[in-house]
């Protein structure tokens, strides 16, 4: 059974009477006769009774009717979706993101693409750079919001959109939260919580080599992986600690935040989405090119 055959159908039914339909539908009155038989057949049993005047809808054409109407709504909404989706304008996109994400990126990303493309359903997931990467690579996921650079090597297309430097948090009460500004060599000799090199091994190995560069070397007394947990520890009073400048907006109590002199280039940071060069996910270009046509984004400390 074709759609072309239940849109004969509907227009005998809706006209009753051949002729007629046959000039709905812009062909003769022989073939759609034929058609019609053709179709009563693959039914099973009559729809129409044939009188000299016209026909009339057997009680299993009246069935009927009611469904070939919804056949033909149901393949145009197919159509219409599968041409949306194609488009990028419907169907899903899974993102993924390390949590430093969600304080500014995501906030700025989210609301625009789900105001331009809200037939998208998108689908979030938290997870470390490790994992985000290795879920990218297998398809698990289409776009990954990472840290960059990941201190591991990808076949993965990174693209940035935001660009930060590391700041220092310490406890309110510690002796250096009276300074306005602070350096390396301060915070080496206090107690430093460490980001864990086998879950996170991209920050640990920028914050390592900061202090590196300047000489230097951390005494390292606790380490977590997510930027949260890693204030969280500091809080606590566990020890001082280098996170990213953006992380500075969390409303954490009984800590702060100080910008640092001294550090090397070399030490910038940054997020990027991280996605296959052979995806096909229109949703996800969609996505791509709403990100990269917004200014990257730069930290606070970085504009100063």
């Amino acid at each position: 059974m074709e759609l072309r055959q239940l849109q004969q159908f509907i227009a005998v039914a809706e006209t009753l009477n051949f002729r007629r339909a046959a000039e709905r539908l812009h062909m003769a009155q022989p073939p759609l006769s034929v058609a019609i038989r053709k179709l009563e057949e693959e039914v099973g049993t009559p729809l129409f009774e044939r009188q000299p005047r016209g026909v009339a809808l057997t009680a299993a054409g009246i069935a009927a009717l009611g469904l070939a109407h919804r056949c033909l709504i149901d393949a145009g909404a197919l159509r219409d979706a599968a041409q949306a989706a194609a488009g990028g304008e419907r169907g899903l996109l899974r993102v993924g993101f390390v949590g430093s994400a969600t304080y500014a990126l995501m906030p700025r990303l989210l609301p625009a693409f789900r105001a331009r493309y809200p037939g998208v359903e998108l689908v979030l997931r938290e997870s470390t750079n490790l994992e985000l990467l290795a879920m990218v690579e297998t398809g698990e996921l289409d776009i990954g919001l990472v840290r960059y650079p990941t201190g591991s090597a990808s076949a993965l297309r990174f693209e940035v959109v935001e660009h930060d430097v590391f700041c220092a948090v310490l406890p309110a009460d510690h002796a250096l939260a009276k300074k306005k500004r602070l350096t390396l060599a301060m915070l080496a000799r206090e107690p430093f919580i460490d980001y864990a090199s086998t879950r996170v091994p991209g920050l640990h190995a920028m914050v390592m080599a900061a202090f590196q560069q300047a000489g230097l070397a951390p005494w390292v007394s606790q380490e977590a992986t997510q930027v949260q947990t890693v204030i969280s520890l500091v809080q606590s009073g566990l020890g001082v600690a280098l996170v990213p400048s953006v992380s500075a907006r969390l409303a954490a109590r009984d800590v702060v935040f100080r910008p640092l002199d001294g550090l090397p280039a070399s030490a910038g940071i940054a997020l990027a989405m991280a996605s296959r060069e052979d995806g096909h996910n229109a949703a996800a270009q969609r996505f791509r090119e709403l990100a990269l046509n917004q200014p990257v984004a730069r930290s606070r400390a970085q504009r100063k």
